[in-house]
């Protein structure tokens, strides 16, 4: 997908449960090219009690990432609630969804516009994993104005072509901190002493998993 406006990474409440160094994976590479991001989270209807209240744990991720600058919308396909409002949000622009398999893509593209027909497979019950509806990369036109990309359901996502001393410059949270460490611009902010990074996790201006996402692509996935 090129010329974006809009990414737009989904994720299930819950069938499947979110994996957030994922989602930080999405993020990163909406950073890289510029592109705003919006975290949608589908199937709300299975994470909320009596009272409409999302369970504590999700509620407490989101907060985190909002509270860096992301904006989160919740939705059902369900129940129609936060529909209307993700309509407004991809009105005008070229948006792409992203999501593991069984997150809900589908069925969050029939309730934003129900006569695109789209088919929609359940959830395997056995491994917990969604079954593939979308096979390659489509782009819909909505009546509200705007284009939507849906993607091929994701289990594996990396990042390619960054040089590890960028890496920490796609995490917003971090970047105001970079160039403040002992050694500057250098410091990969693994185990060197005086690093700014290291010691905002510490005092908790940096979420502990945030870091641990960073520090998992640094050393595992980042290739230049």
């Amino acid at each position: 997908a090129a010329n974006l406006d809009l990414v737009v990474p989904v994720f299930a409440a819950a069938n499947p449960e979110p994996r957030w160094r994922l989602l930080d994976r999405y993020l990163a590479m909406a950073e890289l090219i510029e592109a705003p991001a919006l975290i949608c989270i589908t199937k709300s209807d299975l994470a909320r009690d009596a009272h409409g209240r999302l369970s504590t744990d999700l509620a407490e991720a989101l907060a985190e990432y909002e509270r860096i600058g992301y904006p989160v919308l919740i939705t059902s396909a369900q129940d129609g609630s936060g529909i209307a409002e993700l309509r407004q949000a991809l009105s005008g622009g070229q948006s792409v969804l992203l999501g593991k398999s069984g997150v809900g893509k589908t069925s969050l593209l029939n309730a934003l516009q129900p006569d695109l027909g789209l088919r929609i497979n359940e959830v395997n019950n056995t491994t917990g994993k969604g079954r593939h509806t979308t096979s390659q990369a489509v782009m819909f036109p909505l009546d509200s104005g705007g284009d939507i990309i849906d993607t091929p359901g994701i289990r594996e996502f990396g990042l390619w072509g960054i040089h590890p001393e960028d890496l920490a410059d796609l995490f917003v949270e971090m970047r105001p901190l970079l160039g403040g460490c002992r050694f500057g611009l250098g410091c990969r902010h693994l185990e060197e002493p005086g690093c700014a990074v290291r010691r905002a996790v510490m005092g908790g201006a940096v979420s502990p998993q945030r870091y641990q996402s960073y520090v998992k692509l640094l050393e595992e996935e980042v290739r230049p």
